[in-house]
């Protein structure tokens, strides 16, 4: 018997094994099946769905990777649904891994066209929203199957809303909660085909953690990203309809979609009706009969399973409870995450500004306008607009203060600036100025006015607490000050504020019904709400609903946002001379550098006026980038708020912040004490941020420095006794020879005696500079030896040598006369330098 003989014996159900041994011995011994489903359809009564995935699963491990994908491929082919329904929650989990991230799939978020090109192109083939999978969920559809996903791993507020049997707000979960039976564990959701293969492709961006080597993975050219891209390009479409479902079998009909709306209500599931009808549940839809309806339930369905499960991880509530400074973290996303999110907003913005001209204006809404024209108009502000504003906040308000924010910053100016991904955006760019913001996009910018100023007013504190010498923050501030300094935004910006914080002359029911916040129950070609005409009506719905009835609006163009915009200036300002002065010093070290210096003869500065910065790795480049884009910045801001010269040279006077007479070594913002000077809050933040610091340098033995990182330690120690001992030994014949007035003299004290010792000070806040009252006399030092940077010149200069037959005793005898007539040049230099100073 072969080895796929015994394996299919073993995989049998019990009472098929004696059957399938008898039959199989019929069979000459060439007659053998490479695969499950050749088997299962030369063996019609061996069709069991057990057998099926258990031969799956077997060839999941015995098989390559491209062998598996063809054996899929003519499965979903030529199997009926009714044995595709078993294996499919096993496919999709083997696709994208396990909800509790210890089965990792196929690794989509790794796996990249140029690292693994084979694979690459399997998988994107297999996944296509038009290729096998999409097939075999289509398939399932038909045949109206559901398939049960656990409660536990939704977004938290979701979890939260159902386990405490109240109906969360998006019509996606409606009717599709399933109450455990007596004595079951957990909730679970009823899902179609679609649902939960989309829940799977979308939870496993959260829940599969990236391996360690991942973290070099670019986001944009990995498997999961271009996925994404390709079903929002698919299911949103900027031209034309939704593509319809593939057919099932060739010239065969589509599958007919699933209602999105199931005929039994919700109130009918579980036992505990009664708690469960806390919300809305009056206005539960029936079954949309409109034909036309079931052109965009796959493009509704992907967009709220896209929003819920990358967004809805923060509700109101959620979010003011997060306010406290003690609030744990119950989520917490990562850059991809993020990157994610701003390319689903950038297929929305294209997806939305499709419309042809004549169905923007809320007149042309009627009832001949199609299903996704409406959807197209609905999509933003109905399903992501309050869920991202909460996750906007929460990472404005938790992100690490590092460069990395730099990818939720560019996910919210995505948002802010819908004009970008209009379709004429080509035609008015054709001057290099800045365009104008047209005036159709005003109503965006009012229904989204806290996106404008809320989240401003957060940035202005981010950016108020992060080192601006940087060039990756001074590029984000360029950044906001650049998109928010477009011509004709601040006006539209300032009028949505005056309508909002206009008095509110209407009659009380009316306002209060018309300030709650707006309930998406149902599906959302439901019955419209009631239009509301009054645009100031409109704002403050916006407001009220994504803040709050009680909620204390801060103007962006009133006094305190005008008081950080000010601060944020001096820093600027501050930041620029930091960054001069840096590069300053730079250039003065190197030129003032020794010669041989460069063979270690002469150790490094140990101290800096300045530590280490991102100026110091990257040179003068990034000075000249960190400049410009404050310089830009700064006016940007000041032709947004209106600020002129005169009040940002009156708030640097005011703040400390005019430079000394060389353009360096300022000390940071203290005020005179009676013990010494005493640091205020600003010095705390530029000592903080390396803007300034006090000079502090070493004043003790340069012998008994700690030992550095670039000197070999046993040796520093050998060195430092074998002088020690040296200068005990002949230390009155130093002291005779420093003591001489004629040549030799200058040369020994040139060797012997530290330079600047008697002009060395101890300094201190406190009291006056006094000198330092330890007088060294001469001595030999030989810790230049135990520096791996000398000893690796000497063995450079010996190989060098070498190459020119020179021997190591000659060169030895040449480096020391090229070093004796250095020291004989430099004695004579420091003594005329001595007699021009005297």
């Amino acid at each position: 018997m072969t080895a796929y003989r015994r394996r299919l014996t073993k995989w049998c159900p019990q009472f098929l094994r004696g059957a399938t041994l008898s039959i199989l011995q019929w069979f000459p011994k060439t007659a053998i099946f490479n695969s499950p489903w050749e088997t299962a359809m030369a063996f019609p009564y061996l069709q069991q769905p057990s057998f099926l995935l258990a031969s799956l699963k077997a060839d999941s491990i015995n098989k390559p990777f491209a062998q598996r994908c063809q054996d899929l491929v003519k499965v979903i082919e030529d199997f009926p649904a009714k044995e595709l329904h078993a294996i499919f929650p096993w496919l999709v989990e083997s696709i994208f891994g396990s909800l509790d991230g210890i089965l990792i799939g196929w690794n989509l978020r790794c796996l990249q066209g140029r690292v693994s090109p084979v694979e690459y192109s399997i998988a994107m083939e297999f996944l296509d929203p038009g290729g096998p999978m999409m097939k075999l969920v289509y398939k399932l559809q038909a045949e109206d199957y559901k398939f049960d996903f656990p409660v536990s791993y939704l977004p938290g507020p979701v979890k939260a809303s159902i386990q405490e049997r109240v109906l969360p707000d998006s019509p996606l979960y409606h009717n599709k909660v399933q109450f455990p039976p007596t004595g079951g564990l957990g909730l679970n959701l009823a899902l179609n085909p679609f649902e939960y293969y989309m829940f799977f492709f979308a939870l496993s961006l959260i829940t599969q953690k990236p391996l360690p080597g991942a973290l070099h993975v670019r986001t944009s050219d990995c498997a999961y990203f271009i996925l994404v891209d390709r079903y929002l390009s698919w299911f949103l479409p900027t031209e034309g309809s939704v593509l319809p479902p593939l057919s099932t079998s060739p010239g065969g009909p589509s599958p007919s979609p699933a209602p999105r709306s199931p005929a039994m209500p919700f109130a009918s599931y579980g036992l505990h009706h009664i708690s469960l009808l806390k919300r809305h549940i009056s206005h539960q839809t029936s079954v949309n009969a409109d034909p036309a309806s079931h052109e965009i339930w796959r493009s509704e369905t992907l967009l709220q399973v896209f929003v819920e499960m990358w967004l809805h991880h923060y509700s109101l509530e959620m979010y003011q409870k997060m306010q406290s400074p003690h609030a744990k973290e119950s989520f917490t996303p990562t850059e991809e995450h993020v990157l994610v999110v701003r390319l689903l907003l950038k297929h929305l913005h294209a997806f939305s500004n499709s419309l042809k001209p004549e169905q923007v204006s809320p007149s042309a809404h009627s009832h001949a306008t199609s299903p996704l024209e409406e959807f197209k108009r609905a999509a933003i502000p109905r399903f992501v607009q309050q869920k991202l504003y909460l996750f906007l906040q929460h990472c404005f308000g938790h992100w690490p203060l590092d460069a990395s924010f730099r990818a939720v910053l560019e996910m919210w100016l995505s948002y802010l600036q819908p004009w970008r991904y209009a379709p004429e955006k080509q035609a008015q760019s054709s001057d290099g100025q800045a365009r104008c913001v047209a005036e159709r996009w005003t109503p965006f910018v009012q229904e989204n006015l806290l996106m404008y100023t809320k989240l401003f007013v957060g940035f202005l504190s981010r950016a108020l607490r992060t080192d601006l010498v940087s060039p990756k923050n001074a590029l984000m501030v360029f950044r906001v000050a650049k998109v928010f300094a477009q011509p004709n935004l601040a006006e539209m910006i300032q009028k949505g504020e005056q309508l909002f914080l206009e008095p509110e002359l209407v009659i009380p029911h009316r306002q209060h019904r018309l300030f709650t916040a707006p309930t998406f129950t149902g599906s959302f070609l439901s019955s419209w709400p009631p239009a509301v005409t009054d645009t100031s009506f409109k704002v403050k719905s916006h407001v009220y609903s994504l803040e709050g009835q009680d909620c204390k609006y801060t103007p962006m163009f009133g006094p305190e946002v005008r008081t950080l915009v000010l601060r944020l200036a001096q820093l600027i300002t501050q930041a620029k001379q930091t960054a001069k002065s840096i590069s300053d010093q730079c250039g003065e070290s190197t030129a003032s550098r020794p010669f041989l210096s460069w063979l270690g003869f002469y150790s490094s500065d140990t101290n800096s006026s300045y530590p280490a910065n991102d100026l110091d790795e990257m040179g003068q480049d990034s000075v000249r980038k960190t400049d410009e884009y404050l310089e830009k910045a700064l006016e940007y801001l000041c032709q947004m708020f209106r600020l002129n010269e005169a009040q940002l040279a009156q708030l640097t006077l005011a703040l400390g912040t005019t430079q000394d007479e060389n353009g360096k070594k300022q000390l940071p913002d203290c005020i005179v004490g009676e013990d010494g000077l005493i640091l205020t809050p600003l010095g705390r933040y530029q000592i903080i941020n390396g803007l300034r610091r006090f000079e502090i340098e070493y004043q003790g033995d340069s012998e008994l420095q700690p030992i550095r990182s670039y000197e070999i330690a046993s040796l520093v120690r050998l060195l430092f006794r074998l002088s020690s001992t040296i200068n005990h030994r002949f230390a009155d014949q130093m002291a005779a020879l420093c003591s001489r007035a004629d040549f030799l003299g200058s040369f020994c004290r040139y060797h012997l005696m530290e330079p600047g010792l008697t002009n060395r000070h101890l300094l201190s806040p406190v009291g006056q500079g006094r000198s330092a009252g330890c007088a060294r006399g001469p001595r030999l030092s030989l810790r230049f030896l135990g520096s791996y940077r000398t000893l690796l010149s000497l063995l450079l200069a010996f190989f060098v040598a070498s190459l020119f037959c020179i021997g190591p005793l000659p060169c030895a005898l040449l480096l020391v006369l090229g070093y004796f007539l250095y020291a004989m040049a430099m004695t004579l230099l420091t003594e005329r330098g001595k007699l021009h100073q005297l």
